[in-house]
């Protein structure tokens, strides 16, 4: 049976931590490939993502381009907001027939999984994967992937705000276009 991940955020922007735990997660969990979801509004962030829906795509296809394995669906962007996982797991399983979907979320979501929409329909249809970039030991009810990455999308942000390097944060090409677009200039906070 082909194994997928789904893996939701509003990756504003993706950096390494993501793609690092997106490739441990495939290959610890044998999928064929991880599907990178950006969120047009999240149901618990309660705010749009700094960067728009279309910069954050360029920015994710910047990262990603010629990645085995690693893929991207729009489909969040394309309805209107909020982003509810169940919408998502819904469509993409309907393309993905038969696969075994696995449903990568960050350890900071864990909290409030009973709380999401539909929960008990979604969690039958997913199997849920912790992806925890925080080092922790805590253990879950679900499975983990863990690997200790200090990187954070706000800090990212701040720096560029601040004019600091983000080299080695985040992949060349989307530091590229951090900058070309002009991004996050307004943000230091």
């Amino acid at each position: 049976m082909k194994k997928i991940g789904i893996y939701g955020g509003s990756f504003d922007p993706i950096h390494h931590g993501h793609l690092i735990l997106a490739r441990e997660a495939r290959e610890a969990l044998d999928l064929e490939t991880v599907i990178f979801v950006p969120a047009a509004v999240s149901p618990f962030k309660g705010r749009a993502a700094v960067g728009t829906g279309d910069m954050r795509l360029k920015m994710l296809r910047a990262a990603i381009e010629d990645e085995e394995g690693l893929a991207i669906d729009d489909c969040e962007l394309r309805r209107p907001p909020p982003s509810w996982t169940i919408d998502t797991v819904l469509e993409i399983g309907k393309r993905e027939a038969g696969s075994e979907i696995c449903l990568l979320i960050g350890e900071d979501n864990v909290a409030t999984l009973d709380r999401w929409r539909r929960f008990d329909e979604l969690s039958k249809l997913v199997r849920f994967v912790v992806l925890d970039r925080t080092g922790s030991q805590m253990q879950r009810d679900y499975e983990i992937v863990r690997r200790k990455i200090d990187i954070s999308a706000a800090e990212i942000r701040k720096r560029v705000a601040c004019g600091q390097s983000i080299r080695y944060l985040v992949p060349p090409a989307v530091e590229e276009v951090i900058q070309r677009e002009n991004l996050y200039r307004e943000q230091a906070k």
